[in-house]
């Protein structure tokens, strides 16, 4: 069972004016100014319909929709519909009576806009009816279209750059490992130009560490200057009392551990 066709509106124009002729003398075109532009013959409402790969352009009353004339399209453009060599606002087009018979006649827009509208709903159209011919000759015959061709000709070669993916160990970019300590932390690098300054007792003085006497360092930064040690400060009063508080408290002496042994004393 064929598809049914179904006719669809493309262009509806309320205003349109018709006009009479004359025959065409020569094959120039039609001219617009050798019409009656100011006594058209009939005036009403032109609809454009389609149904399958044809169009027809119906002439019909304002009010009661009655058809006045209709004209078969069935390519565009073409001996159908013919524009006029002096403006863009007047066609001639070929009505037909469903009996045979044909009449050509002049229609005309008051405005412009609708002059333009009515000229690109047939383009659309027969724009669209052509695609569809090329698809259905594709679907018939696959093998006939253009095919792509990638495969290499005789004698063709291929040149293909592949660059290293390994980088060189030291080259520029390559951020510098982080030390790490024992216990899994990471540890910040020391800043550079950082300088380490080693502390040492005052000139004169020496430390003494389990009853040996150390003699102070030197630092190399400082010029032969040794670094002094902070001095302790006497015990005060009230943290000899505390001290002997604890003391008393804990009994004999005898059995505590003297303090101080085992400390470094300045």
């Amino acid at each position: 069972m064929e598809e049914a066709e179904y006719e669809s509106v493309l262009c509806v124009k309320p205003d349109v004016h018709v006009y009479r002729i004359p025959p065409r003398a020569t094959n120039r075109g039609y001219r617009a100014a050798e019409w009656q532009l100011d006594q058209p013959s009939w005036s009403g409402r032109l609809r454009i319909t389609a149904k399958g790969q044809m169009a027809y352009i119906k002439l019909e009353d304002r009010t009661s929709g009655e058809l006045f004339a209709q004209a078969p399209v069935d390519q565009f453009p073409g001996t159908a519909v013919e524009s006029v060599t002096d403006s863009s606002r007047y066609f001639v087009i070929r009505i037909e009576d469903g009996n045979g018979r044909r009449a050509f006649i002049g229609i005309g827009f008051g405005d412009r806009g609708d002059a333009f509208d009515f000229n690109v709903a047939l383009q659309d159209h027969f724009k669209w009816v052509k695609q569809q011919c090329e698809f259905a000759k594709q679907a018939q015959n696959p093998d006939q279209g253009p095919k792509l061709d990638l495969s290499f000709k005789e004698g063709q070669t291929i040149k293909l750059n592949i660059a290293s993916m390994k980088k060189k160990e030291g080259a520029a970019g390559t951020p510098r490992a982080r030390p790490t300590s024992t216990g899994g932390l990471s540890l910040l690098p020391p800043p550079p130009g950082a300088k380490t300054t080693a502390l040492a007792p005052l000139s004169g003085e020496h430390l003494s560490v389990g009853g040996s006497v150390v003699q102070p360092a030197v630092s190399p930064s400082s010029g032969g200057a040794t670094v002094s040690w902070p001095q302790p400060k006497p015990a005060t009063t009230a943290t000899a009392d505390i001290w002997g508080d604890f003391a008393k408290s804990t009994g004999s002496t005898s059995s505590q551990t003297q303090p101080g042994a085992g400390w470094v004393q300045f």
